[in-house]
């Protein structure tokens, strides 16, 4: 059992439908940065009992969460939410059976992950569902610059010119004018499910509307994909090979995701989570994020997705 029973026993009776339930045969904990997450196994039944973070109610609407969560389930890509509390953050859903949670190593060792990612973000972003929230790049960079401001914590040194030098990216997506679509927005590797036929997304903290191509950017950052495993996906999202205006927004998307989930990071690390070195995630992302925007082929990105 987990070190957390008592806790995760009183979030699961919070569900009707468990109200009852006096002993269960396991409780894992699971991974999570900001969360406690938990597998609950009972007779032949097995949930995911999720509990919030301390603090993560400053940047997360949990009302908009909820929602999210229900229209990707409806989509067919997300497990079926059983319970949930716009109020305390609290998510019951239904466990899939029979997968692997999805790591770096298992995109590059998995054959055919890549591509499966790519079809169920896919199914996702083509499912007309709409989500709440509008996932806005350089609003959430000014919001949690917001955040930061009211804690003790500095930045990476460099920060604010890199935002500077990404001015003109913003202009030629909006120029792109891409037409939104529902989005994870936060695909770490870890919120793919892979049963080796199909891939199952959770968490959808960060969820919103959003140009799908985010969300193919971020999870090639987060899968530390190579040139071949990124056409894999990207083919297997189109169904076709992508153009080059498309490969472009891919690539602006990883740089852009590691600008903003720097300042996440930081966000983390000045709220003391124990969950990993903080400060060495966002700043080595903030490394990499300028070396991609340095890199001349960023440049040509950019004039491919400007002439469309």
């Amino acid at each position: 059992m987990s070190d957390h029973t008592a806790e995760v026993m009183e979030a699961l009776r919070k569900a009707p439908e468990f109200k009852a339930v006096a002993t269960v045969d396991k409780i894992t904990r699971l991974g999570g940065l900001t969360n406690l997450v938990h597998r609950v196994d009972m007779d032949n039944r097995s949930v995911i009992v999720r509990i919030p973070g301390e603090g993560t109610e400053a940047y997360i609407d949990r009302a908009v969460e909820i929602h999210n969560a229900k229209a990707a389930a409806r989509a067919g890509v997300s497990p079926e939410v059983i319970y949930a509390e716009a109020e305390t953050g609290l998510m019951i859903s239904e466990a899939v059976p029979n997968i692997e949670t999805m790591t770096p190593d298992l995109f590059s060792t998995r054959k055919g992950s890549p591509a499966r990612a790519g079809r169920a973000l896919a199914k996702l972003h083509k499912s007309r569902e709409a989500f709440e929230f509008r996932f806005e790049l350089f609003a959430m960079i000014d919001d949690y610059l917001k955040i930061l401001a009211t804690k003790d914590v500095a930045l990476p040194e460099g920060y604010h010119d890199v935002v500077a030098a990404a001015a003109p990216v913003k202009d030629v997506l909006a120029a792109a004018n891409a037409p939104l679509a529902p989005c994870h927005c936060d695909p770490l590797c870890e919120n793919f499910l892979d049963d080796g036929t199909l891939m199952w997304i959770v968490d959808w903290e960060y969820s919103g509307m959003n140009d799908p191509l985010w969300d193919l950017g971020d999870l090639s950052v987060e899968a530390g994909m190579d040139n071949a495993q990124d056409n894999e996906m990207m083919t297997a999202y189109f169904d076709r090979e992508p153009t080059a205006a498309e490969s472009g927004r891919m690539v602006i998307y990883k740089a852009m995701c590691d600008l903003l989930w720097t300042l996440w990071g930081l966000i983390q690390f000045a709220d003391d989570n124990p969950a990993e070195d903080f400060w060495a995630y966002a700043t080595g992302r903030f490394e990499r994020c300028k070396t991609l925007m340095e890199d001349p082929a960023f440049q040509q990105h950019l004039d491919a997705v400007r002439r469309g």
